[in-house]
């Protein structure tokens, strides 16, 4: 039997009335790099913790890095940069139990919401209305057997199922997968690992097996590089 994720034992419950918090790693403004809204202008808040250790993470900085704010405060934050997109991301933003709060009052306030999950939590909490974007680890990633199928029921259009290959023996891993669980309604996205396969590489064999898939490159690695913040 699969180990059960461990995240959400790190922060534990909150004992009294006091405001929901979260411990939040970032907040910045940026164009949303990957994902149904790449190019947009977009909040990215990050949120601190991760139950997954995978080989290619770029935010190995949220494991443990992290500031617990009140709703209150990070909507207020949010508000400030007058960007009506929202990406909750981490780390592992279903690791903490404040996030579906956060994401609901989001919405209640008009902005639209996206969460960007690496697909070992269930996703029945995230309320209607947010624009679900779930990883599917492959065999290079390292993390591939914590993947919740059952989230696959809960994807709809607008929803957007991610794989990032690592090598060519993820892009077959990776096609199996889809030929497994041909009833996904929603986008299906091949993403180069940065570094480890390049983006000609990628496309090429997408190209040569006709995938009805979409290829991305994490856009805001192109414009600035592997740096934080952007």
């Amino acid at each position: 039997m699969k180990p059960a994720p461990k995240g959400r034992a790190r922060y534990p419950k909150q004992t009294d009335n006091s405001e929901e918090t979260l411990l939040v790693n970032e907040t910045y403004k940026a164009l949303d790099g990957e994902g149904p809204w790449q190019g947009f202008p977009v909040v990215i808040v990050r949120l601190m913790g991760c139950n997954l250790r995978c080989s290619y993470c770029d935010s190995k900085f949220a494991y443990y890095e992290g500031e617990r704010t009140t709703l209150s405060a990070l909507v207020k934050k949010i508000s400030s940069y007058r960007i009506k997109k929202v990406l909750v991301t981490g780390g592992e933003p279903l690791a903490q139990r404040g996030t579906p709060f956060l994401l609901e009052k989001l919405l209640k306030l008009k902005f639209e919401v996206s969460l960007e999950t690496n697909g070992s939590y269930p996703i029945e909490p995230v309320p209607e209305g947010v624009v679900k974007i779930v990883d599917v680890k492959t065999p290079g990633s390292g993390s591939g057997e914590f993947f919740a199928e059952g989230n696959l029921r809960l994807l709809g259009k607008g929803d957007c199922l991610k794989l990032v290959i690592c090598s060519r023996g993820d892009y077959e891993w990776s096609k199996k997968f889809l030929a497994k669980h041909k009833k996904i309604c929603c986008d299906i996205v091949f993403s180069p690992a940065w570094s480890e396969v390049s983006p000609p590489e990628l496309a090429g064999w997408m190209l040569d097996d006709g995938l009805d898939v979409r290829f991305a490159v994490q856009l805001h690695k192109i414009l600035w590089g592997d740096v934080r913040g952007v």
